[in-house]
């Protein structure tokens, strides 16, 4: 009988902990992007922010604040990456598709000029 040796085990589960990582990143960071957008969309018809911590960002500037949130929102990301809770970014996904879809709604419940 053969042993696998056990620097062989960690390398395959470091390649499987990785294929799963990259595209739980890369979710995050599409989420990110559309909800830079569609915040900035509403913004500038007419919507407010609802977040506290967004809109005292914001006095700098909407997209300043904005920017200033998303790179909080990466930094943590990073966090979780450093400290191996890639679970954590994977219910934060959850969490920013579903304040997208929000974002729409409100986008389209906006009233219209014309």
């Amino acid at each position: 009988m053969t042993s696998t040796p056990r620097n062989t085990v960690l390398h395959a589960s470091e390649r499987i902990a990785r294929e799963h990582t990259v595209p739980v990143i890369e979710l995050f960071a599409y989420l990110q992007l559309l909800d830079l957008l569609t915040t900035l969309a509403g913004l500038r018809l007419g919507a407010q922010e609802v977040s506290p911590f967004i809109r005292m960002t914001m006095q700098f500037g909407a997209g300043v604040g904005l920017v200033i949130s998303k790179l909080l929102a990466f930094g943590l990301a990073g966090l979780c990456l450093w400290l191996r809770r890639e679970r954590v970014i994977s219910w934060i996904n959850y969490w920013y598709a579903a304040l997208v879809i929000w974002n729409l709604w409100v986008l389209l419940r906006l009233p219209t000029s014309g």
